[in-house]
């Protein structure tokens, strides 16, 4: 395939949605973690997927990054799918996991070079771009330290600097404050929206926290792997009847106020 043929769907990208998910369900034994889920995120869109803890946000992740293959429903990342186009539609990928994925014992620079040479990066480009997103990440200065010497929010955006290098269109965050204080959160998430701004990225941030849903961000709630609701937060609590997105968050899913 030839990089024209490659890039087609991306052509009229504005009228493609970053993320396309119809009809998705997985199951692990007689446990269904997904049914039926469908619900598709715009290119330049902030989109919190919020469920509590087992809703099945994992599940869905790892189907979209190719980690367990979808059977049933379809994936599609800029129009490509995920399941028969893999190396078109992860090209476009950049994905932060629950588990930290950087070597403490290596320097910054080391770990996201190694990030880089996943993605087949020259030396020379690695370079270039771990020194930009570093700096757009505040941490330029840290480059030559060691990981272990980092805070976990630090580790958190060295993580999303490297998710960054092979520059994505589409960034999925699975719970990616986990074990990171409120001020570092909030750094994150701050981040985040604005990369989403100034790059036009689509954003997918699964979290339990409704304290990470911004007024006007775009809302999926999914609890027992289906699709309660989707919408920007005040519709989705006016859809619940409820005063507002924590109120319609424990309406929708029963789950003790987070």
């Amino acid at each position: 395939m030839n990089e024209q043929t490659a890039r087609a769907p991306d052509a009229a990208a504005a009228d493609i949605p970053a993320l396309a998910i119809e009809g998705l369900s997985h199951s692990f034994g007689k446990r269904k973690a997904l049914d039926g889920a469908s619900f598709a995120i715009g290119a330049g869109s902030f989109t919190a997927l919020l469920g509590p803890n087992g809703a099945g946000k994992t599940t869905l992740f790892s189907l979209v990054t190719r980690l367990y293959n979808n059977r049933v429903g379809s994936i599609r990342v800029f129009g490509f799918e995920v399941r028969t186009q893999p190396s078109e539609a992860l090209a476009r990928i950049g994905a932060i996991f629950q588990q930290r994925t950087l070597d403490l014992d290596l320097t910054v620079a080391d770990n996201l070079r190694y990030h880089a040479a996943l993605h087949g990066m020259s030396r020379r480009d690695a370079k270039e771009r771990i020194r930009t997103e570093l700096g757009r990440a505040g941490l330029l200065e840290r480059l030559n330290d060691k990981v272990r010497s980092l805070s976990g929010g630090q580790m958190r955006r060295i993580e999303i600097a490297g998710a960054l290098l092979h520059r994505p269109r589409l960034l999925l965050l699975d719970e990616p404050t986990v074990g990171v204080d409120i001020g570092s959160r909030q750094a994150i998430l701050d981040h985040v929206h604005r990369l989403c701004r100034e790059d036009g990225l689509g954003v997918l941030w699964a979290t339990h926290l409704i304290d990470e849903v911004n007024p006007g961000d775009d809302v999926v709630v999914l609890h027992q792997g289906r699709v309660l609701a989707h919408g920007d937060s005040d519709a989705v609590a006016r859809a619940a009847d409820a005063p507002n997105i924590r109120a319609a968050f424990t309406k929708l899913t029963g789950a003790a106020k987070p």
